[in-house]
């Protein structure tokens, strides 16, 4: 089953489906200390720059900023979820938890 993503309004919003699912202006938890100096950064959301599919994961990159340090820019990859194969039904995760973002997208080769 395919899985179509796309990001809506000016990137306030992932498009799952034809199914909005994903908003900014959550908080999420950062590991890993790529997006500043902050050793778990509390990331505020403020809109989606790129959106992608890794097999079932749909993924995204996200402007904001930390709220502990005040740095801004864009994340590495975050998985925002998981479409189920069988149902084609969208699995959000919990952006409290905490995400390790990557520098490139898995099924990005490599040079």
């Amino acid at each position: 089953m395919a899985t179509d993503v796309h990001q809506l309004d000016d990137g306030a919003w992932v498009s799952v489906n034809d199914t909005r699912e994903v908003n900014v202006s959550d908080l999420w938890r950062l590991a890993g200390g790529g997006f500043c100096s902050c050793q778990l950064t509390d990331f505020l959301a403020e809109g989606f720059v790129e959106v992608g599919v890794d097999g079932g994961n749909v993924e995204a990159r996200i402007a904001g900023q930390c709220i502990q340090c005040g740095a801004s820019g864009v994340t590495g990859w975050l998985t925002l979820g998981r479409v189920d194969p069988e149902t084609g039904d969208f699995r959000p995760v919990a952006p409290e938890s905490v995400h390790r973002p990557s520098r490139r997208r898995r099924d990005t080769p490599t040079a």
